[in-house]
């Protein structure tokens, strides 16, 4: 009977273990930002024709990282533009195309998310899939559009072990519907507020009396501050946050990649209004923006309205957009948007462990405590 006993309460525990370190996103424990609801995957992906794909490359004792790659559209992006806009919240980071986005308000490649020393790795897979295009033959300038985080804490970053061959993997392993999240892809390797960060997405879905229109949002984040949770101190809770006791740390320095989507006709200039407000999403998360921190977000449109096409360009077309009157939805949209993909970033990473290649020394980034949180929330009443 005692054995019984014993065996019984062995399995109880494991179990209790194992639903303790299941990863989970931030609805399934109650956290739901904002008054809009989310599309059918929340995820980017439910603006239509928006596909992500993953490239995880984990070797030995010291190789965490990847690349997570964006299309638009599934055509000829090169031939078939979007438009678009960049903003910088913080601007220590290596982002590459910006100048162009800027002065065309426009993209003509996937958006690669990589760690910093792989960008010029992930512009020549990037170069390599858009000259290989049927169409493309002709080609001679292409606005390579990659954005990173530095994941040398728990990568061997120096090692540059990403080559364009395995970048373009996650170009051609694009796909809409749901998208894997947390340690995957280009959040292999990254921390959030002294967590394992990594890739997180949500949506939200405008009523149909406001247009009906979808915005998705999908991060890459390896930042910190002081965690807040849909309003609850998170970070202060668990007795981790930037500041604490006063004294400086690393522990808000890091970088964020925000990508927005959005099947709304909007013209480069109100993408551009568009993505300023995602950094609305990311200030309630308990974002710090410190001086070494890389704070950047790519919005665009998918609407066939404002498609840069060959056509529209060599005839001189005026583009159907809605109104400066009409956007204010978009912007609520976005910023929930934002709020929530970082959240889901957080919750579905798992812990990850490393070895400094330098120093030999091992670390440990632990996944954020479920658990936890949950009891945190419960104290607020969320």
């Amino acid at each position: 009977m005692l054995t019984k006993l014993i065996t019984i309460f062995t399995l109880t525990l494991l179990s209790v273990m194992h639903s303790n370190a299941e990863q989970v996103r931030a609805r399934d424990i109650g956290i739901k930002p904002g008054v809009l609801s989310p599309g059918t995957n929340n995820a980017i992906t439910d603006v239509k024709g928006v596909k992500v794909g993953h490239v995880t490359l984990v070797e030995g004792d010291s190789i965490r990282t990847g690349a997570t790659a964006i299309l638009p559209h599934s055509g000829n992006i090169y031939q078939n533009k979007v438009p678009a806009a960049a903003v910088i919240g913080n601007g220590f980071g290596k982002m590459m195309g910006y100048s162009q986005i800027h002065e065309l308000g426009e993209i003509e490649t996937p958006i690669i998310l990589t760690n910093t020393l792989s960008v010029p790795r992930a512009a020549d897979a990037i170069l390599d899939w858009t000259l290989s295009q049927p169409g493309n033959e002709a080609v001679r300038s292409v606005n390579t559009i990659v954005g990173e985080t530095n994941d040398a804490g728990l990568n061997d970053i120096r090692g540059r072990h990403l080559t364009p061959e395995i970048i373009i993997k996650a170009i051609e392993s694009a796909k809409s519907g749901p998208v894997e999240e947390g340690d995957v892809g280009a959040g292999k390797g990254t921390v959030a507020f002294g967590w394992k960060g990594g890739i997180g997405t949500s949506s939200r879905v405008l009523p149909s009396a406001l247009g009906g229109y979808t915005v998705g949002v999908l991060v890459q984040s390896n930042y910190g501050g002081t965690l807040m949770m849909d309003g609850v101190p998170v970070g202060e809770e668990l007795n981790q946050y930037y500041l604490k006791g006063y004294v400086d740390s690393d522990i808000a320095d890091g970088s964020i990649m925000m990508i927005v989507a959005t099947d709304a006709p909007l013209s480069d200039r109100n993408l551009e209004r568009l993505a300023n407000r995602a950094l609305t999403g990311l200030a309630r998360t308990g974002s710090a923006m410190t001086n070494g921190s890389g704070d950047y977000v790519i919005s665009f449109s998918t609407a066939d309205s404002v498609r840069r096409t060959p056509e529209r360009r060599d005839k001189n077309a005026l583009y159907e957009e809605i109104s400066n009157d009409r956007i204010s939805p978009l912007f609520q949209a976005v910023a929930e948007a934002t709020e929530e993909a970082i959240y889901n970033s957080l919750l579905m990473a798992n812990t990850v462990s490393s070895v400094d290649v330098r120093t030999g020394e091992s670390r440990t980034i632990q996944e954020l405590p479920v658990d936890k949180v949950r009891d945190i929330l419960k104290k607020y009443a969320r």
